[in-house]
């Protein structure tokens, strides 16, 4: 018997729409990513369907935010938002607890914590809280 090898083989359909479900039930009530959630329309549902989308293909499943929207690209749609490190603080804070608070094992948490951070991280598009926004087509030298 093989053991699953990806979040989707893990989780299902079922798991990854209760895991973003409950990500944006706790970016809804907690008062500490209130910042966050200022960010995002009064009705969360259209964007949790695209998270349930988006995260299905991700973690191994079929890629249907594809099929239904085109190409995947994370920047473009958040490019209208400053977003800064607390943000993506809220954002993996607002993640940790959806994982947790939906039982998902230790094995699935371990699997996404870094990929869940570059995605937050690929997301942010300034430096701190107050910067100037970051331009995308610049590639730093080092």
């Amino acid at each position: 018997m093989t053991t699953p090898n990806t979040p989707y083989a893990i989780l299902g359909d079922a798991g990854i729409r209760r895991l973003c479900e409950d990500f944006y039930r706790i970016m809804d009530t907690r008062a500490e990513v209130a910042e966050l959630r200022a960010m995002h329309a009064d009705d969360l549902g259209p964007v949790t369907e695209r998270l349930t989308d988006y995260l299905t293909g991700w973690m191994g499943g079929p890629p249907r935010y594809a099929e239904k929207h085109g190409g995947v690209c994370l920047t473009e749609p958040h490019a209208p938002f400053h977003i800064g490190p607390k943000m993506t603080e809220q954002w993996l804070w607002c993640m940790e607890q959806a994982l947790q608070e939906g039982g998902a094992s230790d094995t699935v948490k371990d699997m996404l914590r870094v990929p869940l951070q570059r995605i937050a991280q690929a997301v942010q598009n300034r430096d701190n809280d107050d910067s100037p926004r970051n331009n995308p087509n610049v590639i730093a030298a080092g």
